[in-house]
């Protein structure tokens, strides 16, 4: 086997100044740890975007290659913990942040990171997923846990066009939830609807009268992708015991709340954090994607990449401008 490799590579010059380009990288080149994984497909996140551009919240030190995403093939295990050709997802914990990503043709890992691929998965749909498609699971998992059943009424999506509102939207859909999703895109509104969404309304129209205190008691549930006002006003219009998840900052890491909804109507806030969870939720949700929440529409979520072609993608994704995830094959680039 090849030890080189193909990956994008940030550089920074000089300072704040940073260059991309796809170069060829050696495996001596890559961190330690004890798994080494040929990588099929990565995807694109936003966190992969601002890692891309430098910003120091997410990585610090480089020549780096971004990708908090990786699906492959194991090629070496140190520690016994896969075998070789054994097929596997790496997502979140430090990938693609301090720790070279799979923006690049080979990643070497501890190898607690991966978790073996479920069977009823390809490498190409957990990408068409990934680490969207785990934050996603996982709120919908929360609301199934505490409680909330279809026939409580409407759930709230919001930031329905991103990759973790649109995956919620199709995965509550999958699940039998009638769900109510939030976008600044209503051109978008046919596609959330392919998507199973039963309702499509504006930011606009969401946030009237979010100035109140509380409001009219709406959702029975509420997977929140914005944070802000708009987090704000889905918890004021939850029903009494509702759930509400929260994965999000894109609208504000502030939250405007007065505690009237929780001890009045007894509604419950939880936050998700996929970077560093607990390996055992992982694998059950990562199941669940693979059986009775496996997408139908998957494919028509994503637009199919190679390196060459992320720059685009980035430079997209910062401007507010990408309409689907960007699925990312390594095996061509």
């Amino acid at each position: 086997m090849s030890r080189e490799f193909k990956a994008l590579l940030v550089e920074q010059p000089e300072k704040k100044v940073f260059t991309r380009s796809i170069v060829t990288r050696s495996v001596a080149d890559l961190p330690e740890g004890e798994l080494l994984v040929k990588v099929h497909y990565s995807s694109l996140n936003f966190k992969d975007a601002l890692s891309a551009v430098g910003n120091p919240g997410v990585t610090r030190n480089f020549p780096h290659t971004p990708g908090i995403d990786a699906a492959g093939e194991v090629i070496e295990c140190s520690d016994g913990s896969f075998q070789p050709g054994e097929k596997v997802i790496v997502t979140s914990y430090d990938l693609g942040m301090e720790t070279d990503g799979g923006f690049g043709q080979m990643i070497r890992v501890p190898s607690q990171w991966a978790l073996p691929l479920p069977e009823g998965l390809s490498l190409k749909e957990s990408m068409m997923l990934g680490t969207a498609g785990l934050t996603a699971a996982l709120s919908v998992q929360e609301l199934v846990d505490n409680g909330v059943k279809p026939e409580d009424g409407p759930v709230l999506v919001t930031g329905a066009t991103g990759g973790v509102g649109s995956l919620s939207l199709a995965i509550l859909a999958k699940a039998g939830y009638q769900v109510t999703a939030v976008t600044g895109k209503l051109e978008e509104t046919a596609y959330l609807e392919g998507l199973g969404a039963e309702r499509v309304i504006s930011r606009e129209t969401l946030m009237q009268g979010s100035e109140r205190p509380m409001l009219k008691p709406t959702w029975a549930g509420v997977v929140d992708c914005v944070g802000g006002e708009m987090l704000s006003t889905a918890i004021k219009s939850t029903r009494n015991w509702g759930v509400v998840t929260c994965c999000g900052l894109v609208g504000s890491p502030e939250l405007p709340v007065n505690v009237f909804p929780f001890i009045l109507r007894g509604v419950r806030l939880i936050g998700i954090d996929s970077a560093e969870c607990p390996a055992a939720p992982r694998v059950k949700v990562w199941q669940k994607l693979a059986t009775e929440w496996k997408l139908d529409n998957l494919a028509s979520m994503v637009d199919e990449v190679t390196l060459d072609g992320l720059e685009e993608k980035i430079q997209k994704m910062l401007k507010g401008g990408l309409k689907r995830r960007a699925l990312v094959n390594l095996l061509e680039s």
